[in-house]
């Protein structure tokens, strides 16, 4: 009797026939927002604490005090531009809690209005480089991010358990970063960043949905932790003896962890996917009693 042709190439294959490709060592990469822009705004401080080592007691504090502010501007942006970058790659995010990038330009401002001043005693000098300061510097990098985003239909409450278990799994994932370095092996801290990849990929979708927190909270607890315990203990055992079984015990728990990792994933995710049914049908079924056609013409 004759059988059709299928399988995982056939134009009707099952998607369960076509299996996820594997992650590469760069996939979901991201390029740090700090950028020579902002290293670059160290630099005036050198010379500047060089220059007041000659202009007495007074000027000298006052030299000091504007190197410190500008200095703490700059650190501030660095955190902003991240905090921002962070906003931008959720869907779901709430506006950062202090304003990083205004507090930066602010202080920007007053480092350079009180640079000025140690030169230029008065006080409408030093107001106009500072505000111009202030206004050029937000002009180069922007304004936070001043609005949540996604957060609508959301419970706030469940939102900020999410947030608060998120934060515990990410140091964890720190730890594990930290822990893998002693290991000395470039190879295998590439690994464990394609497993945090995929870790952060379970998060952004609790973060989505905090309606998933309870399916997935011992992934983000109770596997972690044990992720990064074992992470430490391989780390120890490797950079003492170099021993290739160690080393491949670690990688088979690395590529299960990942595996279950990225199923629980696609299983969220499939069944955000069936509740979006269910909603589509339910309300055809309440136009329908209203009389309102929904079929295609």
């Amino acid at each position: 009797m004759a059988r059709r042709f299928g399988g995982k190439y056939s134009p009707d294959g099952s998607p369960a026939d076509h299996p996820a490709p594997p992650r590469g060592a760069f996939d979901g990469a991201r390029v740090d927002p700090v950028g020579a822009r902002a290293n670059i705004l160290f630099i005036p401080v050198i010379p500047l604490v060089f220059l007041s080592l000659g202009d007495g007691a007074v000027g000298l504090a006052l030299g000091l005090v504007a190197a410190g502010l500008l200095t703490f501007a700059a650190f501030l942006l660095r955190e902003g531009l991240r905090a921002e970058a962070e906003f931008h790659a959720r869907k779901v995010a709430r506006r950062p809690a202090f304003p990083r990038k205004m507090a930066a330009s602010v202080l920007t401002g007053l480092g350079i209005a009180l640079a000025a001043y140690k030169t230029e005693p008065g006080l409408l000098a030093p107001l106009l480089y500072g505000a111009a300061a202030t206004g050029l510097h937000g002009l180069s990098f922007g304004i936070d991010p001043m609005k949540d985003k996604g957060m609508e239909g959301i419970d706030s409450f469940q939102q900020d358990r999410v947030a608060r278990v998120v934060e515990e799994a990410e140091s964890r994932l720190s730890d594990m970063s930290d822990a893998i370095k002693r290991a000395g092996d470039r190879q295998m801290e590439a690994r464990v960043e394609r497993f945090q990849t995929t870790a952060r990929d379970l998060f952004r979708t609790v973060e989505e949905d905090p309606r998933d927190l309870t399916g997935a909270r011992k992934y983000l607890t109770v596997y972690l932790q044990g992720a990064r315990d074992a992470t430490v203990k391989f780390a120890d055992v490797y950079a003492r003896g170099r021993d290739p079984q160690a080393r491949a015990d670690y990688t088979a728990l690395l590529d299960d962890l990942e595996q279950n990792f990225a199923a629980r994933t696609r299983k969220m995710l499939s069944n955000d996917h069936t509740d979006l049914t269910v909603e589509i049908e339910v309300l055809r079924d309440r136009l329908r009693r209203e009389g309102v056609r929904t079929d295609p013409q």
